[in-house]
């Protein structure tokens, strides 16, 4: 055993893991979160002039929840004490209080109190917390991976700002594992680690945006991979990392031909009505880091372009689904893709709707305008009394099955025709409904 091997063997066994050691001490070295803590933003400002009003957090793990009230506790005057909800109760709370009580009374400093997964509290332990948040005798920091409006006492919640953290971003993945890497104090910099561009790009890919799933992988390759005999450092290769993660390395590159490749497979097999196609593809994407909001787009676009009033509750599957995935996020918004997909791969399909507005199109395009018939037109500024309508106009719903016989389109147009249903699904019922108003009229 050499001197970096018996180094790596006792210190790293001994430390904390990696992830901790690495948490940023300033907002500085804070990565990601621009959107709130970016120098001109609330959070940043408040934190800086230490005039921090109640808050919670609200994100995905390894979002840096935990990590922004590290910071605070480092930047505030204040006395900062943290507690876990999963393993702590009421009678921890009552002993933060007390100490608050005293320290504000005798000294005139407030207390921050940290709850960690703070959704892990019942009712009545958030109600306890209620008056001391209203008083002022703590500043509360929840932390939670739940959505807060649903998960946390309303009256806690309209007395803090919520704050949510979003998912880091691939390019803030990967300065962090630089980061790890080449830190001689708190990282791995002292180990003497290659770690490869694959690999680099892999880790931060398939950590989804979790930056502690990537330091956590990082940490394991330097753990167990041997040193090079041929130049002395150890190689995080894309084959260590994919093992580190226990994932396998798809060939997959979200800016690259397989990512185009994927995601048209993914489209055509939902439009072809085979289910088990689009499952597969939305695997693959998945499993490579697709982001699920680009998937859950695509899911509604086929609905309404694929599908369309073939069956239109395949529009409102896909819309629900795609508020759902972002509420909820990885890994169960897997869950709510599949079924979305499924719905849409196995609906009846017409290209109606898309075929209507493409003619349209082309039609307004290419030919001169053509005057609005006058009957149509607004016209309350026109001396007409009747809910506006211009003189002439049929009021549809004065008339059996609420539909009259009446010109819409311009003249030079009238016979066109852009929206015809197909003989598919809900639309041949539109079809049979168009024709007996008609024939009744």
């Amino acid at each position: 055993m050499d001197l970096f091997d018996y180094m790596r063997n006792n210190k790293l066994e001994k430390e904390s893991p990696l992830a901790s050691r690495l948490r940023p001490r300033t907002l500085e070295e804070v990565v990601g979160q621009e959107h709130i803590i970016g120098k001109d933003k609330l959070l940043y400002r408040a934190i800086k002039a230490d005039k921090l009003s109640s808050i919670i957090f609200y994100g995905p793990p390894g979002t840096g929840k935990t990590t922004l009230a590290k910071v605070i506790a480092g930047t505030t005057s204040s006395i900062f004490k943290q507690i876990n909800a999963t393993s702590s109760g009421k009678k921890d709370m009552e002993l933060v209080v007390a100490e608050a009580k005293d320290s504000l009374g005798m000294y005139g400093k407030r207390t921050i109190l940290f709850i960690d997964e703070i959704h892990r509290f019942n009712k009545s332990q958030q109600d306890y917390l209620l008056p001391f948040v209203e008083d002022g005798t703590i500043v509360l920091i929840g932390a939670t991976t739940e959505n807060p409006y649903f998960e946390v006492n309303s009256a806690l919640i309209s007395r803090s700002i919520v704050f949510e953290l979003k998912p880091l971003d691939k390019e803030d993945i990967k300065i962090l594992l630089l980061r790890a890497v080449t830190d001689e104090e708190r990282g791995l910099g002292a180990y003497k680690v290659k770690l490869h561009d694959d690999a680099l790009e892999f880790l931060a890919d398939v950590a989804n945006g979790d930056a502690r799933s990537a330091l956590n992988a990082i940490e394991l390759g330097v753990l167990t991979t041997e040193r090079s005999e041929h130049d002395g450092l150890i190689h995080i290769t894309i084959e260590v990392a994919s093992e580190c993660i226990q994932k396998r390395a798809l060939k997959y590159d979200k800016n690259g031909d397989n990512h185009y490749d994927t995601i048209s497979a993914f489209i055509k097999s939902m439009r072809g009505s085979d289910p088990d196609a689009a499952v597969y593809y939305l695997a693959r994407m998945l499993y490579a880091g697709e982001q699920v909001t680009f998937i859950a787009r695509r899911i509604m676009i086929c609905a309404a372009e694929d599908v369309g009033n073939a069956d239109p509750n395949a529009l409102v599957v896909a819309v629900s689904a795609s508020q759902a995935v972002e509420r909820i996020g990885m890994p169960e918004a897997q869950i709510i893709l599949a079924q979305a997909a499924a719905y849409v791969a196995s609906a009846p399909k017409s290209n109606s709707a898309v075929k209507a507005i493409e003619a349209a199109m082309k039609v307004v395009g290419t030919e001169k305008t053509a005057a609005i018939p006058t009957y149509l037109q607004d016209a309350h500024y026109k001396g007409a009394e009747k809910l506006g309508h211009g003189i002439g106009y049929k009021y549809a719903h004065d008339y059996k099955n609420h539909y009259v016989k009446q010109q819409y389109l311009p003249d030079e147009i009238k016979d066109y025709k852009f929206y015809i249903p197909s003989d598919n699904g809900y639309e041949k019922t539109i079809q049979e409904y168009f024709r007996k108003i008609k024939e009744e009229a």
